[in-house]
């Protein structure tokens, strides 16, 4: 059946998050996750932010002027040699000359993005005829404190909740807990190295973002936080039921599996380079990872849906979009609180691989490529943070892709072993096959990408699946086949983004298999695909592009 799988595929079961309450001053009851599950430390939420702009009363204005000095002996002004309308020319065009370089600025006391790139013309590809204008806060250096507010858009305030729940104390850590991400990872030439503000910056320039496609990622950040729930979470059915959303079920996806909806909406912010301890949507972030942790069982178990009856295909895929976070999270931020529950969500992994080297619905169940592709990734995640995989893992799971190999270079790949290839399959076997180690030269790895570029986006057949995996093997491989796979890709999904009315910011459930998870799947992927700038490092040209971002 062509392309049958270019989704993750989900069932219908049911699931109920627990919910948070607070305990007294300043303390509050963690969410009451499944029986048996360990009490994992929690996260310590942001502190409270400083009172920005605060005025000085009399005295203390007083107490700051400089004190009198003495009076001295006046000298004479060189400009009464001059006579009094020469003087008066000098000075009106001085004046003129200040007024022309004088630059107007507005306030400053809540930084905007600034875009990343410009575009040469107004037809540039990826433009639209117009853009509504937006307002977004700049991604800020480290600092502790969150922020009081987020930022408007189309004239529509977002005020973030003002309290955020308060967590008991962790022990004393030493220094693990305070180790800086440079600490953890090895320097900048990690996949992760691109997502600080000033590297953002310059490889969207480099990469080939634009100003629309960055603007594009803001908007869609807002409308995922206004869609969070009140305990933390995401849900593919109920996100339009959140405090702040509009109510408006418009998209409303058929998975009911919090953990893959909280998971998948997670990954677009830490993308962004936003975390639970800087950025401007700590608090959206903290709050996710917490209900995520509250999920976990002792196993390291993330699959969700407990009480699901029958067949459930969407508990391994959330799995392992829940450990892909936990492993981003302790990469971005050093924060050894997560070192734990990340290593045991891996550990769950490898002891579900099948003896054939997959993964599937089930624990050693008999693998396929979508849900396979996702623990991949996870296990790659978990490996840039120093985390334990056996070496055997991957290699079986190398095995694996040779027998869903569907021609003799290794370019094209099947759902299943003696099933056709399909695009979406094709592109998430190849991006495991660069990070299980192929070299850019594999004759595979050039018969794939050819393929690839014989099925450019198209916004008439939209495959949000395929665009985001495929987005990442030519990001990987780089050159002509890139510019030509990106100038589509940007055009048609910065086109789709739904830019007016409460839904602004999101994209519509379009293409096979986007109804299951609805609008906070279709957006979750839309997003990590625009990031793909600077979300992962490009792992043939890292050194090239580090080396020239430093000078």
């Amino acid at each position: 059946m062509a392309d049958r799988h270019s989704g993750p595929p989900v069932s219908h079961t049911a699931s109920t998050p627990p919910s948070m309450s607070g305990v007294g001053p300043g303390r509050s009851v963690r969410p009451a996750g499944p029986a048996g599950r360990p009490d994992v430390p929690p996260i310590p939420p942001p502190a409270a932010a400083p009172r920005a702009g605060a005025e000085l009363s009399v005295a203390q204005a007083q107490d700051q002027w400089p004190a009198p000095v003495g009076l001295e002996e006046p000298v004479p002004s060189p400009l009464g040699q001059f006579p009094a309308w020469f003087v008066s020319l000098v000075i009106h065009l001085v004046g003129l000359l200040l007024l022309s370089l004088w630059v107007v600025h507005g306030d400053r006391s809540r930084p905007s993005i600034t875009l990343a790139t410009t575009l040469g013309s107004a037809d540039a590809e990826g433009s639209l005829e117009e853009l509504d204008a937006l307002e977004f806060e700049a991604l800020e250096p480290f600092t502790p404190d969150p922020p009081a507010s987020w930022a408007s858009i189309d004239g529509l305030e977002l005020a973030m909740d003002s309290t955020a729940p308060a967590f008991d104390a962790l022990g004393d850590l030493g220094e693990l807990g305070n180790l800086a991400p440079s600490d953890l990872l090895v320097g900048s030439s990690t996949m992760f190295a691109g997502r600080t503000a000033g590297m953002r910056a310059e490889l969207v320039r480099r990469e080939g973002g634009t100003e629309l496609t960055e603007a594009a990622v803001a908007r869609g950040l807002v409308w995922l936080a206004r869609h969070q729930n009140t305990d933390g979470s995401w849900s593919f059915h109920g996100w339009h039921v959140a405090p702040r959303a509009a109510r408006i079920p418009d998209g409303v996806g058929s998975v009911r599996n919090d953990v893959a909806a909280t998971a998948l909406a997670l990954l677009p912010f830490l993308g962004a380079g936003q975390t639970h301890r800087q950025g401007q949507y700590q608090d959206t972030v903290h709050r996710g990872l917490e209900w995520l942790l509250s999920q976990q069982r002792p196993n390291g178990d993330l699959r969700g849906n407990w009480h699901s009856r029958g067949r459930d295909i969407s508990r391994m895929y959330a799995h392992a979009q829940a450990a892909i976070v936990l492993c981003e999270a302790l990469a971005l931020t050093g924060d050894y609180r997560l070192r734990e529950p990340a290593q045991r969500s891996l550990d769950f992994i490898v002891k579900a691989q099948h003896s054939r080297g997959g993964w599937r619905y089930k624990p050693k169940e008999a693998g396929d490529t979508s849900v396979f592709g996702w623990q991949i990734m996870a296990l790659r995640s978990g490996k840039m943070c120093y985390l334990r995989v056996p070496q055997e893992t991957f290699e079986k799971a190398s095995r694996y892709l040779d027998a869903v190999q569907t021609d003799r270079y290794g370019g094209k790949y099947a759902y299943q072993p003696k099933r056709p290839a399909t695009p979406s399959m094709s592109a998430e076997a190849l991006l495991c096959r660069q990070y299980l180690g192929w070299p850019r030269e594999h004759s595979g790895l050039l018969a794939g990408v050819q393929y690839l570029l014989k099925n450019l986006p198209n916004k008439s057949s939209p495959n949000i699946y395929y665009w985001y995996y495929a987005t990442q093997v030519l990001h990987h491989y780089g050159g002509e086949p890139w510019k030509r796979w990106n100038t589509r890709m940007r055009t048609v999904l910065v086109e789709m983004q739904r830019r007016h009315g409460p839904l602004a910011g999101s994209w519509d459930p379009l293409g096979r298999h986007a109804d299951m998870g609805g609008r906070i799947y279709m957006t979750s992927l839309a997003l990590c695909t625009l990031e793909v700038y600077y979300r992962h490092m490009p792992l043939y040209r890292q050194s090239a592009v580090e080396v020239e971002l430093d000078r």
